[in-house]
């Protein structure tokens, strides 16, 4: 991933009765608000545009913001009064994201000078609740953010919001390959592929494991020898993985494999992909090692097929970018369910992203059990404790479905017979609330799991694609996570 090049449109309200002296203050004190936003370090950069005062202005900027692909957004914000119905065609036609920013040029009423051009320039009070009355009633999905634009949080909200409409983006041409199909007669990881590319932007192609194992012949020796270089120069190599030791011609191998599908994913401008420990044939072992090296570098993965999952910790990741605590892949796994004490335990059988490890990574090599293929290596670590959420997106026949659950990282005991990366977590309010209203909700045995984001990040996001969201926080219960599902 790169930092983005894409940028978000502000777009100031008013209307013609004002007259020009007005309309230029106007014109001036959006553009200074801007130029203090971009001083902000947001993650994307904000375009002022010209003030709009007519359905045709509204509809024409709003047409150009369509069709611009460097644009991924629209902020608007009504300076003055702008009546509401000249907003009509412009919204209907508009298909980027939309934000709300209420807000006002002046931080404070200036009582003692007060008079009525101050009021007739400064009606954000007024103006933005008339244009929000015409976004409410055309159910027009947007995020509204109030307060003083110059203030923290206020940017915070932004800043949330932008790296959320970067990763809708970025998904807008999502390719996932996917190596193999699901696991047999697994429900939950599959779903409707044509829905989800009308819905969600995902095109997910089928690939036989065969192309991959050509990529793999075709590696040389010398780039697996620059690889094996990287691998001994980051991680905490375990002495049977070492040069010399037993187990290094399975890092030899993961070496290969992760040279191999780098090249193939590059030249197919593939973002996510799956695979299956069931379908790996001329594959010499499954690409643990090299999943989780990609996950790191921003690729979205899904083990056993899923991928609706591989799609979403891509644009997770892509919301994270640059910020601390990491995102992975992850699966439940088993339970610790001492009275007052439960929690659960996160892992998969290889592919856990190292962005979340507490710390630097052992790389191992241990048998599988699964798969009949040699043993695979793979990074071995701990997740730090703190707060996080767990992510899934759910086909439930008739619609998608997104649930997030609010975790707390909690520190695991040391496991010397299961070499696993691994997190150990209680699901909020509690195991008990949490794993019963998750079954009821549908969710995955998979999740996106990140400890850089908030739920506010997957509610913006679910709000953009239009999908049904379930959250489950500190403050669910049975009786009003079920009243969620009835009222969806």
């Amino acid at each position: 991933m790169k930092v983005s090049s894409k940028e978000v449109w502000f777009v100031t309200g008013s209307q013609d009765l004002y007259g020009e002296d007005t309309l230029r203050q106007v014109a001036e004190d959006a553009q200074k608000m801007v130029e203090g936003l971009n001083q902000a370090d947001l993650p994307l950069q904000i375009v002022w545009t010209p003030t709009v005062r007519s359905s045709q202005e509204i509809y024409n900027v709003c047409v150009e913001a369509n069709s611009n692909a460097d644009c991924v957004g629209i902020i608007t914000w009504m300076h003055t009064f702008s009546p509401a119905k000249m907003w009509i065609g412009g919204l209907k036609v508009l298909h980027k994201p939309l934000c709300h920013l209420h807000t006002q040029f002046n931080r404070e009423i200036p009582w003692g000078e007060i008079d009525m051009d101050f009021m007739n320039l400064n009606q954000s009070a007024h103006g933005d609740r008339e244009y929000g009355h015409i976004v409410s009633r055309m159910r027009k999905a947007t995020k509204v953010v109030v307060g003083y634009w110059q203030d923290a949080q206020v940017q915070q909200k932004l800043a949330v919001w932008m790296r959320v409409v970067n990763a809708w983006d970025d998904s807008r041409d999502m390719k996932i390959a996917r190596f193999g199909d699901n696991m047999n007669n697994v429900a939950v990881t599959d779903g409707d592929k044509v829905e989800a590319e009308l819905k969600l932007g995902y095109h997910v192609d089928y690939y036989p494991i065969g192309d991959l194992v050509a990529y793999v012949k075709a590696v040389t020796d010398e780039q697996v020898k620059e690889m094996l270089a990287v691998y001994d120069s980051t991680y905490q190599v375990a002495p049977n993985a070492q040069e010399g030791g037993k187990d290094r011609v399975s890092v030899v191998e993961a070496a290969r494999q992760e040279v191999a599908m780098r090249k193939f994913f590059e030249e197919r401008n593939i973002k996510a992909f799956t695979t299956n420990f069931d379908a790996l044939h001329e594959m010499h072992q499954l690409p643990g090692l090299a999943s989780q090296r990609l996950m790191a570098d921003g690729y979205g993965f899904g083990g056993e097929g899923d991928w609706k999952t591989a799609a979403l910790v891509r644009t997770i990741k892509v919301m994270a970018l640059g910020l601390p605590g990491g995102t992975s892949f992850m699966e439940d796994y088993t339970y610790h369910m001492t009275s007052g004490h439960m929690a659960a335990l996160q892992a998969h059988m290889l592919e856990v992203c190292p962005s979340v490890a507490q710390n630097t990574p052992r790389l191992d090599v241990f048998p599988l059990g699964i798969g009949g293929k040699a043993d695979p290596a793979r990074l071995l670590f701990d997740t730090a404790p703190g707060d996080g959420i767990a992510s899934t997106i759910v086909d439930v026949g008739n619609r998608f479905r997104m649930i997030v659950n609010e975790v707390k990282v909690i520190e695991a005991k040391e496991m010397p017979k299961l070499p696993v990366a691994n997190a150990f977590w209680i699901p909020q309010p509690n195991l008990e609330i949490g794993a019963q209203a998750w079954i009821l909700a549908g969710g995955t045995h998979h999740t996106s799991f990140s400890k850089a984001l908030t739920t506010e990040y997957i509610e913006d996001y679910a709000e953009i694609a239009g999908i049904e969201l379930l959250y489950i926080d500190k403050d669910t219960t049975i009786r009003n996570i079920k009243q969620q599902m009835r009222v969806q």
